[in-house]
């Protein structure tokens, strides 16, 4: 019994040995975010023809921090990730070490691509249909609060949503979730994500399906790759049930 607790213990301990890591790789990211704000700034306002307007200091210091808690986010993920396979790595089969670790680059790759495509189609068009619908009724300006709280908002969430493909490979291969299970769950997911779609996009038809039907595809792609891993784990236990 006390072994049992000392176990239990020991990984406590080394759950909150790797969170003291990812915390502090993320201070320190977003240092390095503070510093290069100003260079980050400049390229997501590149494309506007006027310059944003900060209403107080206070917006000044919310963009800092804004920008610099988003670069230090995506610097991040390959260490949480990294963190995450090591404290897991201990119960995997040594081939399961070998493919999850692939994982620790996708997720960064898949976090970066996601971004990509909300801040170089989702964004530019939906915002480009509000300004165009809004200059017909009103003189269209842009504060920095506001045009970077509309940008992450919709960045960002298709940033996470990009790595859930690869999440769902390593729930599968793991044993956690089937792709019988998605197939099962489509229309709550379907519901689920429409209703993600329409709250971080702007209350209009256009952004609200702009953003909405990517996240229907990125969930149907989860189920491709988790089909793949559940085909994989399948013929791999059974390679082990017919060698005994």
């Amino acid at each position: 019994m006390q072994e049992k607790e000392m176990s239990v213990i020991d990984h406590l301990d080394e759950l909150r040995s790797r969170i003291i890591k990812v915390i502090v790789s993320f201070v320190l990211f977003l240092g390095i975010g503070l510093y290069f704000t100003k260079d980050i700034f400049h390229f997501l306002v590149r494309g506007l023809d006027e310059k944003l307007i900060a209403l107080g200091p206070s917006d000044v210091l919310w963009i800092y921090f804004m920008i610099g808690g988003v670069f230090a986010i995506a610097c991040s993920i390959p260490v949480i990730a990294y963190q995450l396979w090591a404290f897991v790595k201990p119960a995997l089969h040594i081939k399961e070490q070998k493919t999850t670790m692939l994982y620790i680059p996708a997720l960064f790759i898949l976090f970066i691509c996601g971004m990509a495509f909300g801040y170089y189609f989702i964004f530019p068009n939906v915002l480009a249909f509000l300004t165009e619908i809004g200059s017909e009724l009103v003189t269209v300006t842009f504060t920095a609060e506001r045009y970077f709280s509309f940008l992450f908002n919709l960045v960002i969430p298709f940033a996470f949503f990009f790595d859930l493909p690869v999440i769902i490979l390593f729930l599968t291969s793991i044993g956690i979730i089937t792709p019988a299970f998605l197939r099962k769950s489509r229309r709550f997911a379907y519901f689920i994500l429409i209703i993600i779609g329409t709250t971080i996009s702007p209350p209009d038809f256009v952004s609200d399906m702009m953003t909405s039907i990517p996240l229907l595809i990125i969930y149907e792609c989860s189920i491709i790759v988790s089909t793949f891993a559940y085909r994989r784990r399948m013929k791999r236990e059974q390679l082990v049930q017919d060698q005994q």
